[in-house]
């Protein structure tokens, strides 16, 4: 992206480094945030104000982060103009602000350091013991998990570490944290996704959207998966995957990842012997699935973990029990086996039951160890999610069956599955899923967590681009709703004129003829949000269960439908 002053052009490239090594929080000077109102952007902002760093930022419109930004003392702009950046000697945009931007134009012309949201995450990696998690899906659900964990039982891992060794190399309690969304904690309290802890520890989401987060070097670098997203930037899969081995290259530690999926099997395979040597796999898959994804010819330590996963008894399985097999690669060139078996009904009373195997030799521990947890928070996609959660609180020092407990207590980070409320038997839920596979296995652990519930689907959209690259899958995914309403495409940061003909419409008519297990009533477009939520709500009958789905501002609906249900149940009384 490029805008010019006179003859000279201005570049904004996410993924140019714009710090060497000998920089640091001290040389960033009166730092700006343009859009500082956006997740990402007011956890950075807060970051650096907690550690004494002058900042400043400015959005289009207040919203609860710049009331946030605001209360903490922060100087918020609401408009984006050229004076709110004068003093300013850095000046940080994300990937949704163009160079023509006033503030951007007046930062180039007064000579300021111009870098992008991921250098200043890169600067705070750098100065702690980093775990970085990429990803399709789940990045935040499981950056959240990792700082609950630390949060609530670093000061005991601490503890036992110093009595057992004398000393801990890495200090778990309070832990600095950047993750695009709240953490609702064991009592239901909400705590916000940013904050500069006094610990070891920073715990961050990487955002391959741009490829930026290629610039990190994280101690622990996660991919939770690696299915194709983000084609308006990357072109294809193939160049999407190979960001994600860049991502694992530079990894100075562990690289833990998910092997669930065929994007994330193709960065396995493609992975440098020396990164694949330190790499450790997590699956849902069998041992024989496992033989196709990873050549493990010759591989004699392969036949040991291979034995101890196809050795658990049919007893040992139990009903709604996922099965986690975990293994470390050596120092051959190929990294082991991650396993997870699972075959469970469903999970009932909101939990999900799971064992995670660790194989002798993991982490120091001497003996195959099982460790059961149970989460709160519904699917199998987040027993994936808590097993990558657990191994790193595992790999810092902490044990594995304190990490398990701790999980146990987690309720979710905000807009993932997030109850809002109940009235009159009708439930209201809200959830961030915004990609097909993010949309299936909302409505997949929906169903585990509500089965005998009909749930209704409120669903916006999120790009133009992403609605034209998987229409035919959001209508395959929208299919295992019994109703939906499909509301306008939400642009971010894309133009409706760029994508003509691509409307919610596209995935309605998609949907026609498909075949709906459970039969579905109906799937229609609304013209507006807030007509979406007064159909689901007419609709609907005690015991149903409501979801509003998506990246932007659905979530407001929550809200809108819950007024609605009470004032019907009062009408009726």
């Amino acid at each position: 992206m490029h805008s010019t002053i006179g003859s000279e052009p201005i570049l904004l490239d996410p993924t140019r480094a714009a710090f060497g090594s000998s920089d640091t929080l001290a040389t960033l000077g009166p730092t700006h945030f343009i859009g500082v109102g956006g997740a990402g952007m007011s956890v950075l902002a807060e970051m650096l104000n907690e550690e004494g760093v002058e900042v400043s930022g400015s959005d289009r419109q207040a919203n609860a982060k710049t009331d946030r930004l605001t209360a903490l003392g922060i100087k918020v702009y609401i408009g984006q103009r050229a004076e709110n950046v004068k003093g300013a000697h850095t000046v940080v945009y994300s990937s949704a602000i163009k160079p023509d931007n006033p503030e951007i134009v007046a930062a180039a012309l007064a000579g300021a350091h111009i870098v992008h949201r991921s250098d200043i995450l890169a600067l705070l990696m750098a100065s702690k013991c980093a775990v970085s998690v990429a990803g399709a899906h789940g990045k935040t659900t499981t950056s959240s998990l990792i700082s609950h964990i630390l949060v609530n039982a670093g000061a005991e891992a601490d503890s036992d570490a110093n009595a057992q060794a004398g000393a801990q190399a890495v200090t778990l309690a309070d832990p600095s944290y950047a993750i695009g969304g709240s953490i609702q904690g064991p009592d239901g309290v909400a705590i916000d996704g940013g904050h500069a802890g006094g610990g070891d520890v920073l715990v961050a989401e990487a955002d391959e959207s741009d490829g930026s987060f290629e610039k990190y070097r994280p101690q622990f670098a996660l991919i939770t998966n690696a299915e194709a997203d983000h084609l308006d930037h990357y072109g294809d899969a193939e160049h999407y995957q190979r960001a994600f081995v860049e991502y694992a290259r530079h990894a100075k530690g562990y690289v833990v990842m998910s092997i669930d999926d065929e994007g994330a099997q193709a960065i396995v395979r493609a992975l440098p012997a020396e990164v694949a040597a330190r790499t450790i796999c997590y699956t849902t898959r069998t041992v024989n699935d496992i033989d196709e994804i990873i050549d493990v010819q010759d591989i004699d330590s392969f036949d040991g973990a291979r034995h101890a996963g196809s050795g658990a008894k049919a007893e040992d399985l139990a009903d709604n029990t996922v099965q986690a097999a975990v293994a470390v690669s050596s120092a051959l060139a190929r990294p082991q086996l991650v396993h997870i078996l699972s075959e469970q009904e469903s999970a009932g009373a909101g939990t999900e039951r799971f064992t995670i195997e660790l194989p002798a030799g993991f982490a120091g521990v001497e003996q195959e160890r099982r460790v059961p947890v149970a989460l709160r928070i519904p699917g199998i996609h987040n027993a994936r999610n808590a097993t990558a959660a657990i191994i790193v609180a595992t790999l810092l020092g902490m044990d594995p069956a304190l990490a398990a407990r701790t999980a146990a207590t987690f309720r979710g980070a905000s807009r993932r599955f997030e109850v809002n409320g109940v009235v009159d038997g009708v439930t209201v839920v809200d959830d961030y899923a915004h990609h097909p596979t993010e949309i299936a296995a909302l409505l997949d652990a929906a169903r585990r967590r509500y089965p005998d519930c009909a749930i209704r689907v409120l669903f916006q959209p999120h790009l133009f681009s992403r609605t034209k690259f998987f229409v035919e899958r959001f209508a395959a995914a929208l299919a295992k709703a019994d109703d939906v309403v499909v509301a306008p495409i939400f642009p971010a940061r894309e133009r409706q004129e760029d994508f003509p003909g691509i409307t919610s419409q596209v995935i309605v008519d998609a949907a026609a003829g498909l075949r709906h297990d459970p039969p579905q009533r109906w799937i229609l477009a609304s013209q507006d949000l807030q007509g979406g939520a007064e159909t689901l709500v007419r609709h609907s009958n005690p015991g149903d269960v409501l979801i509003t789905v998506g990246a932007g501002d659905v979530t407001a609906m929550d809200a809108a439908m819950l007024e609605m249900l009470k004032a019907r149940a009062q009408e009726s009384h």
